[in-house]
């Protein structure tokens, strides 16, 4: 191993630090329980460097260090302390010393701790990992809830009665088979079913995308999904529960009406006409329906999807922790469960380019409707949808959300966020410029916008960008 003094350059040229990468000056000494530490955390992270004798503000020139002058003994310490090897190299940069630790990777399936603390990068600070991400890691070899087996041992003729395999067809728009066999082979080749010399076995996946009773499935059934209305504003009064039964590719056009029609009224007055509609578009109920029902965590068990309504808001939640930041779902996209995911945007259901939470943002914004609200709890991630609110009656949070949101969406459609564009989004007048200015102001002390430097320097003109552009 041999680390050349234009590989500390071309690391010192990196955009920031990251869970791979971390600079410290440590000029005449280093603290060797924080070394211990971070060494677990990038280590946890899939491994990576820590160089020592470098300021770890850009543009991070070489300050040499003292430090560590015996590397081999060094290294003896550190595997002592945190069980496993790490190997230190001194580099002679032309403006000082630098040391290297290389760590390298957590075994698949494990996790490494040091006093008790499986840590992990978070920012520039050192925290344990949550439980989800224990899970996840301590479940790694093993076999995808989703690929393993509802039921076995089954005929071709089991096969077809429970699961709707007409339905399957139409919705990839394929011609039924003439025969059995062909119907069988084409879940074969999907890997929705397998054969095997005591018969056919069907995949978790199949029975959750195709069940026509998601009953027959024991393992299955729990994660079917469930829609509660509410008298009031509060979880108290009831006025009706109810749980799906079919699988989420077969059932889901059904589920969508459903919840359409339990959806309360809303008085809406345009051009001094008075009309009814729905509190929130079928648009969005479709696109956050799917969501949930994709980008749950399949392997946590006894919890399922669930739309719950209220008077003036519909909560939609999934089971699990966000692989997406929050503040990153309308730009960002990245699957949870990839094979299902293709198949619903094969069935027409969904689209695997991230445009789903775009369509919910932007039909808030074309109805003025408050902002989409996103909510991480324990183990489960819940958008709040709520109805017709005018900007008068908003709150700071309500405003600054919408804007921050507003201000995403114009930069993935490949615009930007201005004065103007801001109170169209809230449906203001002209002679309300000072207003959103008020309010983009607030969302750029919550660090969320900042202004393009590229922009006129002027309150008119001025445009904006989410602050991680």
């Amino acid at each position: 191993m041999s680390t050349t003094p234009e590989q500390i350059d071309l690391w010192r040229a990196a955009k920031s630090e990251h869970q791979n990468l971390e600079f410290k000056e440590a000029k005449t000494q280093s603290d060797n329980r924080k070394l211990y530490k971070y060494c677990v955390a990038i280590a946890n992270e899939g491994g990576g460097h820590f160089l020592l004798g470098i300021v770890d503000q850009p543009p991070r020139p070489v300050v040499g260090t003292a430090a560590f002058n015996d590397p081999v003994d060094m290294a003896a310490k550190l595997f002592t302390a945190i069980g496993f090897r790490v190997d230190i190299e001194e580099v002679a940069h032309p403006d000082g010393r630098v040391v290297v630790f290389h760590i390298p990777s957590r075994p698949k399936g494990t996790a490494y701790a040091y006093d008790g603390a499986y840590l992990m990068r978070v920012g520039e600070e050192l925290r344990p990992m949550t439980e989800e991400q224990l899970r996840k890691i301590f479940a790694e070899g093993q076999p995808d809830w989703l690929e393993a087996f509802a039921k076995e041992g089954l005929s071709g003729q089991d096969v077809v009665q429970l699961l709707d395999t007409q339905t399957f067809f139409d919705l990839l728009k394929l011609p039924y088979p003439t025969d059995q066999a062909g119907v069988l082979e084409k879940l074969t080749s999907e890997r929705l079913i397998e054969k095997r010399d005591d018969g056919f076995a069907i995949r978790n996946m199949a029975a959750i995308l195709l069940a026509k009773n998601l009953s027959e499935f024991e393992m299955v059934f729990r994660k079917a999904p469930r829609v509660v209305v509410y008298a009031n504003d509060s979880k108290l009064e009831t006025t009706s529960d109810l749980t799906g039964t079919k699988g989420y590719a077969v059932g889901f056009q059904g589920l969508v009406r459903y919840i359409m029609t339990q959806l309360p009224q809303n008085e809406v007055i345009k051009e001094a006409l008075r009309r009814e509609s729905k509190l929130v578009p079928e648009v969005v109920i479709r696109e956050l329906v799917a969501n949930a029902l994709i980008h749950q965590d399949s392997s946590e068990g006894g919890t399922s999807p669930m739309v719950e309504i209220y008077p003036k808001r519909v909560e939609i939640s999934n089971p699990g922790e966000p692989i997406v930041p929050v503040e990153r779902f309308i730009d960002g996209y990245q699957s949870r469960n990839e094979k299902l995911a293709d198949l619903m945007r094969r069935f027409g259901i969904c689209e695997e380019k991230s445009s789903g939470v775009d369509r919910v943002v932007e039909a808030a914004e074309a109805l003025q409707l408050p902002a989409p609200d996103f909510i991480v709890g324990f183990r489960r991630i819940t958008v709040i949808i709520f109805g017709q609110r005018p900007f008068r009656k908003m709150d700071r949070k309500d405003r600054i959300r919408a804007c921050y949101q507003h201000c995403v969406l114009q930069y993935v459609l490949r615009q930007q966020m201005t004065n103007e564009s801001l109170r169209r989004r809230f449906g203001l007048s002209e002679g309300s410029s000072n207003a959103a200015s008020q309010v983009i102001k607030a969302t750029m002390k919550q660090n969320l916008v900042k202004l393009d430097p590229d922009a006129p320097n002027s309150r008119k003109f001025a445009r904006y960008l989410p602050i991680w552009a």
